[in-house]
Formats: C-alpha cells, structure tokens, sequence
C-alpha cells in the first residue's frame, strides 16, 4: 500500500486534427501523473477506429510506428491507476465497441457509486462484460436500444450513472465531453488552429500550443463535429457542485488552471494559511519534495523562516518488489528522497506535505532528520487530516488505516515520533482554492458525502481493501452472486 493517495485518471481527445494521435500521445505525456499503470489511444479514420493500448508508462508503450499506425484526425486517450478493477491490460483503456449504433469508445476519468446495480440490469438484458471496470457499463449502455423522443444514446447513458465522472467518447464522427452534475473530475476544452480539443487539466494544453478555451461546466454534455460545437445541458435542474479539492491539494500538475485558479498560487496560498494559522519557532523550512514544495515556499514566505530544499529526490525511481534484508529495505527509504544533512544538523527544522494518508513514509522521513542530528522536527501538512475514505476516484484505504481516524494531533505526532504536528484547517484549505466551501467535496476530511451509496459499498469497499481485493469481488459481493471476473 503506498503511502500518498494514488491519481486517478487521465482523459485527452483532439478533433479535427491530422496528427491527432500523435497530439493525443503529448497530452497523455503531460497527464501521466494522474496514472502510470496503462495507457491507450483510439484514433478515427473515414468511421474505422485504429487502437493502441499497453501496461505502463505513456513513453514506454507507443513508439513511432505505433503512433503512425494510429491514423485519422480524431483520438481520444487515457492513462490510468486502478480506483476500481483489477491493474491488467484487458482493463486499459479507452475501450470500444462496435454495435447496431457503430462505433463507440470511451475514457473514464471517476467512479459510479450504482455500478452494481447497473451492471446487474444490463446482464438481465443480455450484455456480456468483457472487462471488470465501471467505464464499460457507459458502453453498454449506449448500445441499448433507443428509447423514443430525439436525446441521444450519449445522454440517455449520462442520464442512468450516479457518483463521479469526466469522460471523453469518440463515435464515428464526433468527439465528446461530459461531466457529471456536481462536476468532481476536472475536465477542459481547448482550442488548437482549426480543431478541438479535450483534456483533464491545462497543463496538456500548454504542451501541444492550444488555447484554453474553458473548462466543461458540471452536467455538461459537449458535442464536437464538423458543425463546430454542441452545448447541451444534462442536469439543468441541478445546481449542487462538489469539485474535489483535491486536486488543488496533491493531484493536478501545478502549472494547471482550475477554475480560473492557477493550482501553484492554489498550493502556496495553503502554505501562506498553514504559517498564519501555525507560528512555529524554526530555523528553517523543508518541502517533502515535490507534493510539499509550493506549501512550503508559501509557509517560508509568511513566517520569514528560510527555505532549504533539505530532501533531494531521485526523479528514477522505480517501483521495488524484493527486500530481502533489513539492510535493504533501509537503503530502499532512502531511493526516492536523499537528506542533505549539514542543512539540518543542530537546527529546528519545518518539514511541509502536501497529505499524510497511513504515516508510514512521514514516519521514516521524521527519523531521517533526528538521525542527521536535527534538534526538533515540526510536520505540517497542507491540508486537513484525512479520516475518511473516498468513493468517488481516490484510493484512499478505508478509514481504519487512515493515519489521522480517531486520533488526535498529539497521538499523531507521537506515531510519527515528531515534536509536534498541524495540519491546515478546513477553512484555511478552502479560501487558499478560491472556491466557495459549498462548491467543493470535502468528504475524506469532514465524512460529508455528496453523493449517497449504499451501506453495503461502504462495507465490501473496507474489507476488500483489507484483503488487497479489487473490484470484481467488490461487484460479486455487493450483487450476492458469483461473478466469474473475480478469477481475474
């Protein structure tokens, strides 16, 4: 289990571009840090669909041939970390099918929290699931008959799924864009000579040149063909917003804009708040890089103590399975992060994160600076303490191997073996976003969830993430039957 909590996805589409696959794969570059575990493009050309798809990194799975086999002027791609179903290559997306509609393929970026349920009513019908992730229900629930009256398969699907979602889907001739009604996954369009294009954060747009044009509005349906492009409301009666702040606090790349908000100036105002709300006497400032490294400035700027870039990261660090010996698995906590201790020795040192999830690597980072003769070692963290569970994208571990559940600072900081630790407040998170309070989802801090699911998902998702479970299991035991994609 690793210690921060992981991204969730990544989305790209571009339209009306002759290197659109080739567009698609900077962008999916740029979003690598939503998700390292697969990647995959599907292209589109005179209605034919062209795919690539691989376990990995972005820049490990396409190379020139296969971008150049990826032909066509419309793509859309996906990176991804598993928040639901099991990490294998059938899983990667985006996925596709061919049916009495033609062809569809879509990239999900969330969770349905009725995913169960739904799947439960399209088996009765007679579909066949291929994979064990919720995006695929949206397929099959495109492929179901048309109902009367002149909505398309694309909205009548939106219509049926609950909980959190940004989605790109390329049919044969359009490319869209969806978010879901209290809008949690961020998703942006763009615009780059003649054609479009689509993107879970800015930072993408900057890479390939485009111009941000605006972000998709929460229950918006965006439509893009050769007619230029379709606005269409979904949800017009809903006006409940819950955007993730997370993603101002660890997720989303810090030269991004959400929301009219620059994530950098997001993070240092977190730290600036952290500092107003926590006077500490030190002799310096250190960022766990890179998570803690804007809250860290900003906290140095506020309360005049010096920053020091204390801990040097390895930016190769891949991931480590065998640790035979003690001796290595000690040298292991020191692979990622490098202590420079003549910054340190004899000093009152302010270490910054951006989150604590299970304290295990703020633990070890704590003994470093003791061990190099640190005189006292202060944790702040730029957001509130996390005590509840995600059901929305976030693979944050149930609540009883959360850090922060149940416990108080003082317990916390004795855990970790620091002099003392704070975290931001809630208040303090939320005016350093610029948002509205009321606009944002707060549930792993406050356990207020926006979007309600049954007791059961709340259960099966504890004990399964116990057991290292994923989510056939999940589905099998929410649904009381046997499902043969937990042989996966």
């Amino acid at each position: 289990m690793a210690e921060y909590p992981k991204h969730y996805c990544g989305v790209f589409g571009a339209f009306g571009l002759p290197n659109a696959a080739e567009l698609t794969y900077y962008g999916l570059y740029a979003l690598q840090h939503r998700g390292q575990e697969s990647a995959g493009i599907v292209s589109c050309e005179d209605g034919a669909f062209f795919e690539s798809k691989g376990m990995g990194l972005v820049s490990a799975i396409f190379d020139e041939v296969g971008i150049e086999g990826l032909r066509g002027s419309m793509a859309i791609g996906h990176t991804r970390y598993s928040t639901t179903g099991s990490s294998l290559a059938a899983n990667a997306q985006p996925m596709t099918i061919d049916c009495a509609k033609g062809k569809i393929a879509i990239a999900h970026n969330g969770n349905l929290t009725n995913a169960a349920a739904l799947r439960t009513e399209l088996e009765g019908k007679g579909s066949i699931f291929s994979t064990s992730v919720d995006s695929e229900i949206i397929l099959h629930l495109m492929a179901q008959p048309h109902l009367p009256g002149s909505e398309s398969p694309a909205a009548l699907a939106m219509r049926r799924i609950e909980g959190a979602y940004s989605l790109v889907m390329m049919t044969e001739n359009e490319l869209i864009g969806v978010r879901d009604p209290h809008g949690f996954r961020p998703l942006s369009i763009g615009k780059l000579e003649d054609g479009w294009v689509l993107s879970s954060e800015t930072c993408a747009f900057d890479l390939i040149g485009a111009e941000n044009v605006r972000e998709v509005e929460p229950g918006e349906m965006v439509i893009i063909s050769a007619n230029g492009i379709e606005s269409i409301p979904l949800f017009s009666d809903h006006d409940s917003r819950a955007f993730c702040v997370f993603e101002y606090v660890y997720f989303a790349r810090p030269d991004s804009v959400i929301g009219s908000r620059s994530v950098y100036r997001a993070r240092v105002e977190m730290g600036r708040q952290l500092a107003k709300e926590n006077r500490i006497e030190a002799d310096l400032v250190a960022p766990i890089p890179d998570g803690g490294n804007c809250a860290a400035l900003g906290y140095s700027l506020e309360s005049g103590i010096p920053y020091e870039m204390a801990f040097v990261r390895n930016h190769y660090v891949g991931r480590s399975f065998i640790q035979p010996t003690q001796a290595v698995r000690e040298i292991s906590v020191r692979v990622k992060l490098n202590l420079i201790r003549e910054l340190v020795a004899g000093k009152r040192v302010v270490v910054v994160d951006d989150s604590i999830v299970r304290g295990t690597t703020c633990r070890k980072r704590v003994r470093n600076l003791k061990e190099a003769g640190a005189k006292e070692v202060h944790v702040l963290v730029s957001c509130p303490p996390t005590r509840h569970p995600c059901y929305y994208g976030i693979d944050f571990p149930d609540r009883s191997k959360l850090l922060a559940y149940e416990k108080s600072t003082a317990e916390i900081a004795q855990i970790l073996e620091a002099d003392s630790v704070n975290y931001l407040s809630v208040e303090g998170m939320v005016a350093a976003t610029g948002q509205e309070g009321s606009n944002l989802c707060l549930a792993c801090f406050t356990g207020d969830y926006p979007v309600a699911f049954d007791e059961k998902f709340d259960k099966v998702h504890a004990e399964n993430r116990q057991m290292g479970e994923s989510t056939p299991r999940f589905i099998d035991e929410l649904r009381g039957g046997k499902d043969q994609l937990s042989l996966l």
